[in-house]
């Protein structure tokens, strides 16, 4: 299954509201389960990001709209990208090489 990193930044909204931040990793665990995708792991960083979401869906459509749901809320701002794992990269590479 694609799997997704998001990069999350707090809102204002969410940094005021930083004592939630546990409650709402775990609506959001609920709610990409809801589209159909799946919150593998969430890290709270240090750094130019504030979290860092991984995401497996069955396509950009349903992770799309995992984070939407997520942004939404208003808590957090979202700069996702797809990950390729090792075989997954392998095919990539001999697709490219011909």
């Amino acid at each position: 299954m694609p799997t997704y990193v998001a990069l999350l930044n707090w809102t204002d909204q969410g940094i005021r509201n930083y004592k939630d931040t546990v409650r709402r990793a775990e609506a959001f665990a609920a709610g990409t389960q809801n589209v159909g995708a799946n919150l593998l792991n969430l890290y709270w960083t240090v750094g130019p990001y504030d979290l860092v979401a991984v995401v497996e869906a069955p396509d950009d459509e349903t992770a799309a709209a995992a984070l939407l749901k997520l942004g939404g809320a208003g808590n957090v701002r979202t700069a996702t990208m797809r990950a390729y794992g090792r075989d997954e990269m392998d095919r990539v590479v001999a697709k490219a090489a011909g």
